[in-house]
């Protein structure tokens, strides 16, 4: 059948998927996007990712296209048309819509609502055992990374930054010195008295999906856990590190900036994080 892509009401070949010149999602960034994932043609934590959907297009204040019960209908027919991959990612974007350019909010736009879906290669443990590094760079970010908004800019430059510099990702650092979140992940540490540290879901992060799940882990494992911002210093002092989301994982940390963090490896409470959340994506298999 090829790739399926799904276009304001119509499933479309990817490569004739189109919007109007005039979208603002184009001209402004002024849209809003979730990312899926799917696991054996199912969409995982599918109400989580709803639930900070509606709230990021409240805060845009643009009107939902449809409902969730419609959106679900959507997305199961658009993983069927693309031969229901078994791991792979569903994107999800709303705009404001099309409109001539103008700042304002124009009065009878009509939100533009695409989905694609995208097959991913299967987890290799051995690779997400292995470890990453990190750079830090200033968190350039508008000051509300807690909706998921399209205007990434700032993300996409310190994601290229990282690669140049031989990392994986970038960790962002507020006006203080501590640390925000990656440009595509949520960051956490384990202090030396074993407690697991990651910076409170406030307008200075975004919430993570996996981030919520592994808070959960954490805490039916007893893992002493604690929601605080923690320094770059403290960071690289850490017994641990790691980073998750959605395509990511849970993925330890084992270089920030070059220093390395504990002995190198795969810590402990990482790996029975990591562990723990991967016995769930087999379980909601």
């Amino acid at each position: 059948m090829g790739h399926i892509s799904y276009v304001n009401g119509h499933y479309v070949r990817h490569a004739r998927a189109r919007v109007h010149i005039e979208d603002r999602g184009f001209q402004f960034a002024d849209g809003v996007y979730e990312v899926f994932a799917i696991r054996r043609g199912r969409v995982l934590d599918a109400e989580r990712h709803f639930e900070r959907l509606t709230r990021s297009l409240a805060a845009l204040r643009i009107p939902a296209p449809m409902s969730r019960a419609a959106l679900q209908m959507v997305f199961a027919e658009l993983i069927r048309r693309n031969n229901s991959p078994a791991n792979g990612v569903l994107y999800l974007q709303i705009t404001r819509g099309v409109a001539p350019r103008t700042h304002a909010f124009p009065p009878r736009a009509v939100p533009t609502l695409v989905a694609t879906v995208n097959s991913l290669r299967p987890v290799d443990p051995e690779v997400l055992r292995a470890g990453v590094s990190v750079i830090s760079l200033p968190d350039i970010r508008w000051r509300r990374p807690d909706i998921k908004s399209v205007s990434l800019l700032p993300n996409v430059l310190a994601k290229q930054q990282a690669l140049e510099a031989g990392a994986y990702e970038a960790w962002l650092l507020d006006d203080s010195g501590m640390v925000t979140e990656g440009t595509a992940s949520n960051a956490w540490i384990v202090t030396a008295d074993g407690d697991l540290v990651t910076r409170p879901a406030d307008m200075s992060i975004l919430n993570g999906i996996t981030r919520l799940v592994v808070l959960e882990l954490a805490h039916r494992s007893n893992i002493r856990t604690v929601e605080r911002p923690f320094s770059l210093a403290e960071a690289k002092a850490a017994k641990e590190a790691f980073l998750t989301g959605t395509t990511s994982l849970v993925k330890p940390v084992i270089r920030i900036d070059g220093a390395t963090i504990g002995d190198g490896r795969m810590g402990t409470i990482t790996a029975a994080l990591q562990a723990a959340y991967l016995e769930r994506l087999e379980d909601e298999e």
